[in-house]
């Protein structure tokens, strides 16, 4: 069983999670720590705890690949309607906290009994007024259970893959709880936190991103997660992207000990590349990517080159051509440079923009295969 580990955001390798884990593979996602947005911002802001809900989407998405499909992995793929009262969604909250949900009534004692303690806490912890629209099941059941193990985090990523039955792993690349992303842009301004880099205009995007910082509230550098470093000393592949490019890959480099740890580890190191540019990278080519990544590597201490292979997708147009909003991501690579260059048509053809998962695994496991050594299996 090869050991990939996959350095990303929430969903945008979740085909390629599926297909690794159906293929046999071993998987740990690293996710980021810095998420200001979505349905979880309102939970780091009302507890001052590490966002969960990165965390919490690619353990769901392992549960789809691993075929976990039980009434836990249900419970926690729920959420609040969105459309409610404030009364409303608490008591819509509340038929699960107080067992009246038919799949809780079902569960194993033991299963239940963790579930509606792990909800019971968190209600606790964020009284009465607290907006549960919207909010995921999953995400209030993980942060309880991080409440309930005094903050811990990984010890609450543990409990929650047994409550589910995953077996592969999701780390927080750090589990520092004040962790702010900020990007310079090209003519000096600084735009921040994370959710304000996702959705910064057309105008300030086509300006571009210089540089990027993560740092904590009280100026300290973040740390990396112990079971992040763990993870990548013992792979036999390491995976960039893909993902948000500037807000959820490559800010992992700016995690203390990351970059060492994957400069240390001697196996594959590959980049996926994106199907489509994004807000992040609008008027960018996949050069352009790589030219950020290896700017963040080398100032974090990084010495040889990050990357020995890239998974591009071959445009087949020879004019730009959008899906949606977004034009496609041409690659711009030289063949001549100090990486192999895998182009092939890896874009989904039921999904237009999105990845073909079964391609890049096989992708990646060819390379595995060819390129590490007899004493890595």
């Amino acid at each position: 069983m090869k050991r990939i580990v996959l350095f990303s955001g929430g969903s945008a390798c979740r085909s390629i999670n599926i297909a690794l884990c159906r293929n046999g593979a071993e998987v740990t996602r690293i996710v980021p720590a810095w998420d200001s947005g979505g349905s979880s911002k309102v939970i780091r802001e009302r507890l001052g705890i590490l966002s969960v809900g990165d965390i919490r989407q690619a353990l769901m998405t392992m549960a789809h690949g691993e075929g976990c499909a039980g009434d836990v992995v249900k419970i926690c793929n729920a959420r609040i309607s969105t459309n409610l009262g404030l009364e409303d969604a608490r008591n819509e909250f509340l038929f699960y906290a107080k067992r009246s949900h038919p799949l809780l009534e079902r569960m194993e004692p033991g299963l239940r009994s963790a579930i509606l303690n792990y909800l019971n806490t968190f209600a606790s912890a964020v009284g009465d007024d607290f907006d549960f629209r919207h909010g995921s099941i999953g995400n209030f059941i993980l942060t309880g259970a991080c409440l309930a193990h005094n903050g811990d985090v990984n010890t609450a990523i543990f409990v929650f893959r047994k409550l589910c039955g995953i077996n592969g792993n999701v780390w927080p690349s750090s589990i520092d709880r004040d962790l702010v992303l900020s990007a310079t842009l090209k003519d000096g301004r600084t735009v921040v936190p994370q959710d304000a880099i996702t959705t910064m205009s057309e105008p300030d995007a086509r300006i571009g991103i210089a540089k990027l910082d993560l740092g904590r509230a009280g100026g300290e550098r973040p740390t990396a997660n112990s079971a992040v470093l763990d993870a990548i000393a013992q792979a036999d592949l390491i995976a960039f992207g893909p993902g948000s490019v500037y807000t959820s890959v490559i800010p992992h480099l700016l995690v203390d000990g990351v970059v060492a740890a994957v400069e240390q580890t001697n196996c594959p190191k590959v980049l996926i590349g994106n199907i489509l540019q994004c807000r992040e990278t609008i008027g960018l080519t996949l050069a352009d990517v790589l030219s950020a990544f290896d700017l963040q590597w080398r100032e974090h201490g990084g010495s040889s080159n990050l990357f020995s292979h890239i998974l591009a997708n071959r445009v087949l147009f020879p004019f730009e051509k959008t899906v949606g909003r977004f034009p496609y991501l041409t690659d711009g690579l030289s063949d001549a440079a100090p990486y192999t260059l895998i182009r092939d048509e890896f874009e989904d053809a039921w999904s237009r923009g999105q990845h073909d998962g079964e391609a890049i695994t096989a992708s990646l496991l060819k390379i595995v295969s060819a390129e590490n050594g007899p004493g890595r299996a």
